[in-house]
This record gives C-alpha cells, sequence and structure tokens, in this order.
C-alpha cells in the first residue's frame, strides 16, 4: 500500500474532536496510507484524502484513489469516496485506505463483509480475518432481507435493522432502497414511534451526537444535513426525553436511502434538557438526564448557543430539520404532502382547490400549517387575497369549531381562522353545517372519525375525501377498513400511518399514506443543491406539484392519491430539482 512517494504514520480517531461521521468509532488506532504530506495535522481529523492516481500495490495490483478535491452531491468534499461506492473498483475505492483488517471489518463506514474482493483482501490485510469466500452485496441484500423477515414483531425488525446500520452501512442502504416500501415502515413511521418510547431499554450502540445541559462538543467534520430534536413532542407519543433520539437518527437514514445524500453528511442530533415524562425520570434505563426539563431563558440560551456554533462549524447553507427553527419537516413536510394529495385528489373528483371546502379535526400548529399550505396554493391558482380564500378552510379543536366570537381567547395561529359561524361543538355537526368536501384529521386521537362521521361526509359527497393523518397507527382518526366500508366503497382515503389493502363489495382499495418522508429527503436535497439559506413557502409549493405530477392513471384506478414508495428515489429526484428550479427563480441564495 506504500509507494516510494507516500508516508505512513498512526493517526488516533479520537484526536481532534470526532472521528468519521456522527456515530463512527473506531476501536483503536489505525494505520493509514496517504500522499505527500503537505497537509497540516489540523486538516486531518482522522483521515487523510489521497490525490487521485494509480498506486502499484506490493502483489502488483493497482490502487485507484479519490481526488481530493471532489465535490459532488451538494458541494461538500467526497472524503470517504462513497459517491464512487457503487462503481466496478479493483479495490475499495475509498480515500482512507485502513491498512488495519480489524479495524477495517468494525468500522461500520467501510466494512463489506463477505463482499470484500480478492485484492481487497490482500491490500488490507484481511486474509484469515473472514471466511475464503466472496460474496456480492445482491446476495447479502437477499440474505439481510430472510433474517428481518423472521422475525415477527415490527420493534425486532427495527432494532435488526439498527444492528446491520452499526456493521455494514452500505449494505444498509442498499437493502432499504431495494425493499423500501416493506422496510420504510420499520426504520421510520410508524415503529420508530414504538422504539423512540422503549430507546433505553434497546439502546446498544450510541448513534448521533447528544448535546445537554452539562454536555456540548461540536464535531468537526463536512456536514450537510443537521435533524435535531429535543424530543419534547415525538410523533403523537409526547415528551421522550433524550430517547427522541430516534426520529433524527430514521429521518437522515432517509435522507442517505431516498434522496442520495452522503451518509457522513448527515449529522443526527438530541438536545437533552430534561424531561417531564415522569414514567423515564422513574425508569432505571432512561439515558438523558434525570430533572425536569429546562425552560425560559436556559433552554432559550442554550438553543442560541447551539444555532451559533452550527453556523460557526458548518456555515449559513447547512440544512436543519428542528422542530422551531428553519425546516420542520412535522409541519412544513407534511403540509407539502397533503397538498400534493388533494391535488392529485382533484383528478378523481373534479374543480380546483377553490371548489373544495376543507374542514380539520385538529387545530395545533400541524392543523393550521397544512391549512396555510393550502390557502397558499389556492391563492396563487385563482389569484384571490389570502383571506377570502382562508373562508374555506374551517377547524374544530378541543371546544368545537373556530369562530370569531372565540377569537379573542384563540392561540395566534388559530385566529386566522376564526370565520363568522354560531359555536358548534360536535364535529358531526360541524360537517352536516359547514358540509366540506374534504375531511383532514390532525388531532392526535384515534378513532374521532366515527361511523356517524363518515357517513355524514358520504351523504354530502360522492366521494369524500377523508385523510386520517395522525401518527402512529393507534392515533388514526380511522382506519382504511373503516373509511372505505362506512363510506360504501366512495371514499378517498390516506392516512398518515401505513394500511393494508381493503377489499369491499368485491373491488380492492389500496389507502394511501401521507408520509412526510414523500417530501423532506427530495427537498432536503434540492435546497442542498441551490445552496439555499432560506426556506420560502413557495419552495414548499413547488414540492407538492412535483409530487402530485408523479401520480398516474394507473395509481388514480386504485384509489390511490400518492405514487408508490417504489418510485421514492426518482421521485426525490424530482422534487429536488423542483425545488432547486424556484430557488434560483427566487433568487435564493
Amino acid at each position: 500500500m506504500i509507494s516510494s512517494i507516500r508516508c505512513t504514520f498512526l493517526c488516533n480517531s479520537s484526536t481532534g474532536g470526532w472521528s468519521s461521521g456522527s456515530q463512527r468509532k473506531h476501536s483503536g488506532p489505525s494505520r493509514v496510507a496517504c500522499s505527500a504530506p503537505s497537509r497540516s495535522s489540523t486538516e486531518r481529523h482522522g483521515s487523510v484524502v489521497m490525490e487521485t492516481s494509480l498506486k502499484e500495490t506490493s502483489n502488483g495490483s493497482t490502487v485507484a484513489d479519490i481526488d481530493d478535491n471532489l465535490t459532488s452531491a451538494g458541494g461538500v468534499r467526497d472524503v470517504y469516496g462513497e459517491d464512487r461506492a457503487t462503481e466496478d473498483q479493483m479495490v475499495t475505492p475509498w480515500s482512507v485506505s485502513v491498512a488495519s483488517g480489524y479495524t477495517l471489518l468494525r468500522d461500520p463506514h467501510f466494512n463489506k463483509g463477505l463482499a470484500f474482493t480478492e485484492n481487497e483482501r490482500d491490500a488490507h490485510y484481511l486474509r484469515g480475518l473472514l471466511p475464503p469466500i466472496v460474496i456480492s452485496q445482491e446476495t447479502q441484500v437477499k440474505k439481510s432481507i430472510q433474517h428481518i423477515r423472521q422475525y415477527q414483531v415490527p420493534l425486532q425488525k427495527y432494532m435488526a435493522m439498527m444492528d446491520l446500520q452499526e456493521r455494514n452501512e452500505r449494505l444498509f442502504y442498499k437493502l432499504l432502497i431495494d425493499n423500501v416500501e416493506e422496510l420504510l415502515p420499520v426504520v421510520y413511521t410508524p415503529t420508530v414511534g414504538e422504539a423512540c418510547q422503549k430507546y433505553g431499554s434497546i439502546f446498544m450502540h450510541p448513534q448521533g451526537l447528544y448535546i445537554s445541559l452539562k454536555e456540548k462538543n461540536w464535531p468537526e467534520k463536512n456536514i450537510q444535513v443537521i435533524v435535531v430534536t429535543d424530543g419534547e413532542r415525538i410523533l403523537g407519543l409526547g415528551d421522550l426525553g433524550c430517547q427522541g433520539m430516534g426520529i433524527p437518527v430514521g429521518k437522515l437514514s432517509l435522507y442517505t436511502a431516498l434522496g442520495g445524500v452522503r451518509p457522513s453528511s448527515c449529522l443526527p442530533i438530541t438536545i437533552d434538557v430534561g424531561t417531564n415524562n415522569e414514567k423515564l425520570l422513574n425508569d432505571e434505563l432512561y439515558i438523558g438526564l434525570k430533572h425536569k426539563r429546562a425552560t425560559g431563558q436556559e433552554y432559550s440560551e442554550l438553543i442560541h448557543e447551539f444555532m451559533t456554533a452550527v453556523k460557526q462549524n458548518y456555515g449559513e447553507k447547512i440544512l436543519i430539520q428542528v422542530n422551531t427553527s428553519c425546516f420542520n419537516d412535522d409541519i412544513q413536510g407534511t403540509a407539502s404532502v397533503v397538498l400534493a394529495g388533494l391535488v392529485a385528489a382533484l383528478n378523481l373528483v373534479g374543480g380546483s382547490l377553490a371548489d373544495h371546502r376543507f374542514l380539520f379535526l385538529g387545530a395545533g400548529e400541524a392543523g393550521t400549517g397544512i391549512a396555510e399550505l393550502i390557502a397558499l396554493e389556492t391563492s396563487k391558482r385563482t389569484n384571490s387575497p389570502l383571506d377570502e380564500v382562508r373562508k374555506n378552510i374551517w377547524l374544530v379543536d378541543s371546544k368545537g369549531l373556530i369562530v370569531s366570537s372565540r377569537k379573542e381567547s384563540l392561540q395566534h395561529f388559530k385566529k386566522p381562522w376564526a370565520h363568522e359561524h354560531e359555536p358548534v361543538k360536535e364535529l358531526v355537526d360541524a360537517i352536516n353545517q359547514i358540509k366540506p368536501t374534504v375531511l383532514i384529521g390532525t388531532s392526535g386521537k384515534g378513532r374521532t372519525f366515527t361511523k356517524e362521521v363518515v357517513e355524514a361526509m358520504a351523504s354530502i359527497n360522492e366521494k369524500p375525501i377523508i385523510l386520517a393523518l395522525s401518527n402512529p397507527t393507534s392515533q388514526a382518526e380511522c382506519t382504511a377498513e373503516e373509511a372505505y366500508t362506512w363510506s360504501q366503497g366512495r371514499a378517498i382515503y390516506a392516512s398518515g400511518s401505513p394500511f393494508a389493502p381493503v377489499e369491499y363489495d368485491g373491488k380492492v382499495f389500496v389507502p394511501g399514506q401521507a408520509n412526510n418522508a414523500y417530501i423532506f429527503p427530495g427537498f432536503g436535497l434540492g435546497l442542498i443543491m441551490s445552496g439555499t439559506i432560506r426556506v420560502h413557502d413557495d419552495l414548499l409549493l413547488a414540492a407538492s406539484e412535483a409530487l402530485a405530477s408523479q401520480v398516474t392513471q394507473q395509481d388514480f384506478d386504485k384509489g390511490l392519491i400518492f405514487p408508490p414508495f417504489t418510485n421514492i428515489r426518482k421521485i426525490s429526484a424530482q422534487i429536488a430539482a423542483n425545488v432547486a428550479l424556484k430557488a434560483y427563480e427566487l433568487g435564493e441564495p
């Protein structure tokens, strides 16, 4: 591995901050080969990038090295050669050539298991550390999916997938990409919700960066995307504290599998400020700070310090998904997906967005966020004032229909939706009086779209659009079977969590899933490619239009208003292109 123009040295992966990526840990010092030692030690950070050339190894084979200035996939230097990882190479196509076989096999970022070729085994001192057979990655995928399918419990499948990610990252993503419809509910909603609830008891490998009131550390790597949570609002499960880390890890897995962002460019972060969940505080297996949540100035100062440090370390163009800042996929992303479904549904019910009336059960930030994006798109298409368009959108909260007589007591984000109408307490009464064509559930309460509610929608509309968006599955406002049965097979239904196809009156209905995974990987990739600093509503609208355009007539014939996830990488690419184009039209960055 060492030519006449190279030097070797011991490189401790713990020196200079983090090792390769937020969850990469080397078991000890590793010997690496590098180009002439002109680079300063402060630039190495535990890895060295080699010049492009072909070098001879001791057995006469050649080593393909990676260009130090390679900057594809969003402009960040391809330190680990991930952009060429699927190309046929004579040896491992990584810019860091790890000489120690033990270290290589124990680093998920580099490990290929039995897929290491004969030349790679010679070059990286793997002889004797692996069985002699060479098995292709395709065969590994077949073996792995059979292994996953042996488990009947979704949480066990989740744990098996996370274990694979910590052993062989490339195989993990290949497996997820090739079986995305089957495995998406495992690594993301709804299973990730249960995983977060039980994170302390299933915790085996540290993933991501943990920032708390006591511990603060900033990795020194080329990061493009950060997903951060403080664990206070995890899906519909409430305050899970430090155990909310499952959400950033899951979402960033999709950034790579669905959007093509390099794994080493993704950083999951949990900000631990305590928890108000008494069950967790009394749980000996809880992995976070065991005290009540910090609030007020103490909390604000930590968040300010975090945002400042992110900007200083990674620049202004880094994409941050966080509950209260920048791109929040739980509100903005879900709103974009729902709007796409509604636009697509127009092909089934006819008319324009302006011709329809919308009623929401649930008036929190998610519900009002969706309502606002619907209003923006309608206003854009009709050139009508936004206030006028909002009059076709009604919301019901825990106290009933939001009307103008309640305006003084309403939270600020509910006030734009307080219209002139007499107070109405029950949802079914609101349906009979407002006569909506679209019913959307964001309440976080299961079984609230009762038989009476669905039958009321069906009595008003030939094809009622019913979206039960609350997660996890147990919190869905109604199931697919209930919606189709109670509407006599006439409902156009989609949910936040997946439901199996339903047979009614001899016809099979395939329910859609309004999963924000449709949007955020492609949307984020578009922001990265364009270097956009600010997320405009127009960018969300562009993403919605791109997603809606991917629904085919074959999908409509099945009652679907979203395309199948088997095409998700193509869909993400189209969304990214639309978002980047719109960003350039807006003059961003």
